[in-house]
């Protein structure tokens, strides 16, 4: 019997062993594909973060201006930013004034045949324009939109502004695709990819077994310390980690329609504001003004900073949601008929789903979007991503015999050792992320030429 259980044990050890020198290997391979991309995120991230410090030294003059006496009807606020902005751009949408010292914002977009021309003079303030049809309601700026920022106790515009120029729309585009296009989003999605695969495989290498403590340990040195807090740092932040991933991902362009089929598929998809509701005129109805129908939202929404669209056409309706993402259980849309006020359609917080709300609040934390508390946890965790990445590689160069490649040792019968665990988890990794599994094919076809020539080294 001692025999037994003697051999069932030394037989465990063994598979985890080999499922251990399998997992160093992909967490290798995960490593060195994600690293530079990885670098490049951390970096750009941090930039990022501070975006609201940044901004508000930019464009201060812009957004605030000193209260004096009452505001004016935001109808003449209006009215000011359409004399203001470039001839024959069409008024998207319109932030009202929320607190005191808050300039009204108006955002333009370009006449849809000549929006390169009419471009180049959007950060101009002079010129009058005449009144536009208001465009069909729309959801986010369009591209190359311009921005008026209006007095609204003297109904003077202040300055304009083009959106894409905002330091934050720069960050945000290095930060998803260094500054390369949307065409080039792809490498901060790979990373993402791999570095969802880096961070389980690091949990499971990390995980305590036997004699293999969970903490550093006092006094060691050279690359067992950079391993122990190389492996310590990376679980700390794996939570943070798990969400910047997920919040990243769901909003990438293979992996989040991926993200989106199966959210849809599950019901789980964003409550959609309906397209053909109409308003409808009475006789002798004149439509309402842009005073009055922020009145009517302002009693029939929750109070914080909003966005007001007004109507395509004469049976139109107004569209009025949230313009605050730092308050997301706020988050609204309601529609609004042109001619009485009354609420057409309403979608509070209440009406989202579990994966709404996750994503409403996830997203905003990803982007430092809840004061200094969010943006100071996502400094320790970009600091402590650049030190995993360091640490890694330290590691790595340590480990390296010269003239190898220093891929981590694959015990025999590794590839097998997987449990049915893990394999699932490959499955639906591989599954959600298109890029990852592209990927994970070449290296797929790397390791099998790798044992081809151990094999026929072996041979010799």
């Amino acid at each position: 019997m001692n025999q037994s259980h003697h051999d069932a044990a030394a037989a465990k050890q063994a598979l985890l062993a080999r499922r251990k020198s399998l997992f160093w290997r992909i967490h290798f391979w995960a490593a060195l594909i994600a690293s530079p991309f990885t670098l490049a995120a951390a970096l750009t991230g941090i930039l990022y973060i501070f975006t609201p410090q940044i901004e508000a030294q930019l464009y201060g003059a812009l957004e605030h201006v000193a209260p004096s006496g009452v505001m004016r009807p935001l109808d003449d606020s209006v009215a000011a930013a359409r004399a203001a902005a470039p001839a024959g751009w069409a008024l998207h949408s319109v932030v009202p004034a929320y607190a005191a010292g808050d300039t009204v914002k108006a955002t333009f977009s370009p006449p849809a045949k000549a929006a390169e021309p009419a471009a180049e003079h959007a950060g101009h303030n002079h010129g009058m324009a005449a009144p536009v049809p208001a465009p069909k309601r729309a959801f986010g700026a369009p591209s190359q939109a311009i921005t008026v920022y209006v007095n609204p106790y003297t109904a003077e515009a202040v300055g304009s502004l083009v959106n894409q120029e905002r330091f934050g729309s720069w960050a945000k585009k290095l930060h998803s695709s260094l500054l390369q296009g949307d065409g080039w989003r792809w490498m901060i999605e790979l990373a993402a990819s791999w570095l969802m695969v880096m961070l389980i495989t690091g949990i499971a290498l990390w995980w305590p077994r036997g004699t293999q403590k969970a903490l550093p340990q006092a006094g060691a040195k050279g690359r067992i310390a950079w391993k122990q807090w190389h492996a310590f740092i990376g679980v700390v932040l794996s939570v943070m980690s798990a969400i910047i991933l997920s919040t990243g991902l769901t909003w990438s362009k293979y992996a989040g329609g991926q993200i989106r089929m199966a959210t849809d598929s599950l019901g789980q998809a964003a409550p959609k504001v309906p397209r053909d509701v109409q308003s409808i005129a009475a006789d002798g109805a004149a439509p309402l003004s842009w005073q009055a129908v922020w009145d009517a939202t302002r009693r029939q929404a929750p109070d914080g900073k909003l966005q007001l669209v007004a109507p395509g056409g004469p049976q139109g309706v107004w569209s009025a949601s949230s313009a605050d993402r730092s308050q997301p259980e706020k988050r609204f849309d309601l529609l609004l008929d042109a001619y009485s006020g009354q609420a057409l359609y309403y979608s509070g917080w209440d009406k989202q789903t579990a994966f709404g709300k996750a994503t409403a609040i996830g997203i905003p934390f990803h982007r430092g979007e809840f004061g200094w508390w969010n943006q100071a946890l996502l400094l320790v965790f970009g600091v402590g991503v650049l030190f995993s990445l360091v640490s890694g590689w330290v590691m790595f160069f340590k480990r390296r015999q010269p003239g190898s490649l220093g891929l981590p040792r694959l015990l025999p019968g590794a590839w097998k050792s997987g449990s049915l665990t893990a394999w699932a988890t490959a499955a639906v990794l591989l599954g959600a992320m298109p890029l990852l599994a592209l990927s994970a094919l070449a290296v797929v076809a790397v390791e099998i030429v790798l044992h081809r020539r151990s094999m026929a080294v072996g041979s010799q």
